[in-house]
Order: C-alpha cells, then sequence, then structure tokens
C-alpha cells in the first residue's frame, strides 16, 4: 500500500498481521539503503506468525518512493511517524507496544526514531550507526570505497537530493569539511542520545567486527552511555553480512536474538533475556562470549614497545620496553600487500570461511612499510577490545595518512589480519594516536603478534604528498588489550 509520509510524500509500503481478533504488537522497518520494502517480506511472514503486526515500508528518495533522499535526517524522522500513525489507525496494531528495526539504513533510522518517538518501545539496530561522522571519517581519515558504494546505489535505485548531492561532492574534494560533520552528526543518534535516554526504549544493537561501513568502536561508546535496557552483539563479518540469511527467512543468530528480544520487551515474553549478560561477541576464532559490560572484555592492556629495525630482515622487534634512538623512514605514497581488503568482500567472506584476510609477511616491501613482530608466546594471548598504536614521528608534512595493521603471524610467515584503522593528521605534528578497530581474537601459542605500518590502503583517501616520506621514530608503542 502507499502511506503518506510528512508533507504528503507517499512511501511505498506493506504489512502483514496475524490471523484472528485483537490487538498486537508492531514492528516497524524502514528498508536498507538500495533496498525497498520487500527485503523484509520472509522475516515479516515469520514475525506475523509469531504475533506481531509487520509493516516495511521504502524511506523517501528511494525506488518508487516519493521525494529525495534524506539520509535519515528529520524529514526521515517525520516520516516515520506518519508510518507510525498509519499503522495505529489502519491495522490491528496496540499503539503500546510498538518497535522498530532494520538492517544497515533501516537500523539507523530506527535507533533515530527511538529518540524522535516516544512511541518506540524496542528497537533492533542491526548493521548500523551510532556516529555517522565516525563512519566516514574514523581516524579523520575518509572512507573511499565505503562512500563510493553509497554513492553509487543512490545514483542507481534512489533520488539524491541536492543536499546529499554536495555533501557527496565536498567530502570526495575534501572541502567544506565541518558542513560535512555538522550534517552527519544531524543524523547520528549519539547526538541524541539524552533524547533516547529519556524515551527509555530498549535497544539492540548487533554489528559485524569487520564491518567497513560502520566500524564497531561507535557502537562500543555509544552503548556504554545508554542508561535504557540494552544489548551489544558483535559477530565476524563485515556490512550486514551477519544478519544476511535471516532476510531470506533462513535460521540465523542475529535474528534470533531480535525475536527473543522484542518477545521479551514488546510481546511480555518471560524469556530472560533481560537477565542474560548485556554484552554477547563471537570472536574472530573463538567461541561465544558473554559479558557485564564493554569494559569487561579485558582485564590487562598489555604495552608492546617498536623497536629498532635488524639489517638482516629488516623488522624491528615489537615487545619490550619503550625503547629511543631509532628510525624508520616510510614514503608517503608508496602501497604494499598490507591493506584492509575490499569493502563488503573480504570481511565478508571471512565470516563465511572462518577464516581471517592472510597476506605472505615477507611479501611487505620492508622500503615501503615499517614492520615489527613480538616474540612467539608459550600461551595463547586473548586480544579482546581496541587495540591502540602511538606513534612518534619526525619529517612528516604538514598534512598526511599512515595505516596500521595488527597481525597473527604463523612460522611459515602466514600472517591473518588481527584489526587495522588509519590515522590521518591535518596540521603539522611530531606523533599520533590510533584506536584500531575493535576486535576479538585468540593469538595461538607460538605466533607473533606483529605490527604493520604503511601509508597506502585502497580503503581510504589519504592526504600524502607524492614524493614524500615520514619516519617513525623511538617512543613508538600499542596497547594491547588482552582477557
Amino acid at each position: 500500500m502507499d502511506i503518506s509520509g510528512d508533507g504528503g510524500v507517499t512511501l511505498k509500503a506493506n504489512w502483514i498481521a496475524p490471523a484472528g481478533d485483537g490487538r498486537h504488537p508492531v514492528i516497524v522497518f524502514p528498508s536498507s539503503w538500495g533496498l525497498n520494502d520487500a527485503e523484509y517480506l520472509a522475516q515479516a511472514k515469520i514475525l506475523a506468525g509469531k504475533g506481531y503486526v509487520v509493516v516495511s515500508y521504502t524511506p523517501r528518495g528511494w525506488w518508487f518512493s516519493g521525494g529525495t533522499i534524506d539520509t535519515a535526517g528529520p524529514l526521515d524522522m517525520a516520516d516515520l511517524s506518519r508510518v507510525l500513525d498509519w499503522t495505529i489507525a489502519n491495522t490491528p496494531a496496540d499503539a503500546t507496544r510498538i518497535g522498530a528495526a532494520g538492517i544497515s539504513y533501516g537500523a539507523g533510522i530506527s535507533l533515530l526514531g527511538a529518540g524522535a518517538d516516544k512511541r518506540i518501545r524496542a528497537v533492533a539496530a542491526l548493521s548500523g550507526w551510532s556516529d555517522l561522522v565516525y563512519s566516514l571519517y574514523s581516524g579523520n581519515t575518509r572512507h573511499l570505497q565505503s562512500s563510493g558504494l553509497l554513492q553509487l546505489a543512490a545514483q542507481l535505485v534512489g533520488k539524491p537530493s541536492p543536499e546529499l548531492t554536495r555533501m557527496l561532492g565536498d567530502f570526495n574534494g575534501n572541502t567544506n569539511v565541518e558542513q560535512i560533520k555538522a550534517w552527519g552528526r544531524a543524523r547520528s543518534a549519539s547526538t541524541y542520545l539524552s533524547a533516547i535516554n529519556a524515551n527509555q526504549p530498549a535497544v539492540l544493537l548487533a554489528n559485524g567486527w569487520g564491518d567497513s561501513f560502520f566500524p564497531p568502536n561507535q557502537l562500543t561508546d555509544f552503548f556504554g552511555k545508554l542508561t535504557t535496557p540494552k544489548r551489544l552483539e558483535l559477530r565476524p563479518g563485515d556490512h550486514a553480512i551477519a544478519e544476511l540469511t535471516g532476510v531470506l527467512g533462513l535460521p540465523n543468530d542475529a535474528w534470533q536474538s531480535l525475536y527473543d528480544w522484542f518477545d521479551h520487551y514488546l510481546a511480555g515474553t518471560d524469556n530472560g533475556i533481560e537477565s542474560r549478560p548485556a554484552v554477547h561477541i563471537d570472536p574472530l576464532n573463538a567461541d561465544g562470549e558473554s559479558y557485564p559490560t564493554w569494559s569487561a572484555l579485558a582485564g590487562t592492556t598489555r604495552r608492546y614497545g617498536l623497536g629498532k629495525i635488524r639489517l638482516l630482515d629488516g623488522t624491528g622487534l615489537l615487545g619490550g620496553a619503550v625503547s629511543s634512538g631509532w628510525t624508520k623512514k616510510l614514503p608517503t605514497d608508496k602501497d604494499t600487500v598490507a591493506n584492509g581488503g575490499v569493502v563488503l568482500l573480504t570481511n565478508g567472506a571471512s565470516a563465511i570461511t572462518g577464516q581471517q584476510p592472510s597476506i605472505w609477511l615477507p611479501f611487505v616491501d620492508r622500503g615501503r612499510a615499517g614492520v615489527w613482530a613480538a616474540e612467539r608466546p608459550s600461551r595463547a594471548q586473548l586480544i579482546r577490545g581496541v587495540p591502540k598504536v602511538h606513534l612518534e614521528l619526525s619529517g612528516a608534512a604538514d598534512t598526511g595518512t599512515l595505516v596500521t595493521y595488527l597481525y597473527d603471524l604463523d612460522n611459515l610467515g602466514n600472517a591473518k589480519l588481527i584489526t587495522h584503522a588509519p590515522v590521518t593528521w591535518l596540521s603539522r605534528t611530531s606523533s599520533v594516536d590510533v584506536d584500531l578497530f575493535a576486535t576479538a581474537y585468540d593469538l595461538p601459542a607460538g605466533h607473533s603478534l606483529t605490527l604493520v605500518v604503511d601509508t597506502v590502503d585502497p580503503l581510504y583517501y589519504d592526504e600524502n604528498a607524492s614524493g614524500g616520506s615520514v619516519t617513525v621514530t623511538g617512543g613508538s608503542y600499542v596497547d594491547v588489550p588482552l582477557r
């Protein structure tokens, strides 16, 4: 059916309800970026069978809905409220038991909606964001591949608004950055945290460790500040990969959590989810674990100092006390085989295969990258949380970018990617700090924790001058959270 959104814009939608009389709890699904209301048909049928009225709709500017893309802005919030109005008036909905859910764009709209409309009593945000500025500029670095795919989808099956077109143009051209960030903050649930906390919806957040659109660090920060009933789940995979089979109606852990969440907080089922530990993680190479808080993942933090590069193999020691008196010069426009992969595909494939993306470490050109390898421990090292890298620099230009990678190196030179992150500076500096993307990984006994630093990664724009260089110096280190 058609639902009239804000200003009379037509929103294409469908709904399904349980058989029988009476009022039922409601779940509203805004569709994902680039998709439409047919996205949730399989899940709508399952949820209707469980007793829910389910309404899914195509946000403005996409496919056959009217208007132009608002990117989860104020018009999308007004549309969501109009959809709730329509649902209460035209379906057997219980207006006191309304939930909102979705994947990606639908997750973002739902989470933002929980601050904008008090009628939303529960949210399940799968592969969503809480901070759009971080999603675009984490490490002060523009994300090239993810933003490019979002722009392509908007051009193919959407109607970009003049505002979105301008913002994407400025983003690609690296102009009017503060305007872009203000636009992003207006579309970030973190901006409306106090309203969400005041409304007290039950909030379920679920994402992938390797989400190349919405890296998980933003969610862990946001989760810690929520004072609502809440749950955080992190699984292997890239953006929307963990939920993919569930969209087809197949058994799926993320969707099972959604069922349990709404069954308790909307349908009133006593399933015990409210008493489970609030954080559940599936590490990249270990069985699932649960914790009362995000900070409980790691018991200690170990500092690994970066040491002098050996002439024999071009590698330095990672570990021991932070040392001085050494330098490692890196060219600013030369890539290596160390990289974060291809958006969606690399981490998506690793979630399916159970194998992290890997390189053969001897292929990393030591003339283009710094490499530091730790001694091989006799016991497994359980990495949990956000590793942090501090690099002392000399000879840095006014602007520049470095990319840091943390690997699991075996005895044959095979290096599996544990996590990575870029960092960019926009004024002359003598050091940089970068929070790597949150991870959970068991480093096997006898394997070496290995750091690679270079200056180019196809996932990101960089701010390096061609033909320049930057030198990493003594005083640099990595802090690794360990359980």
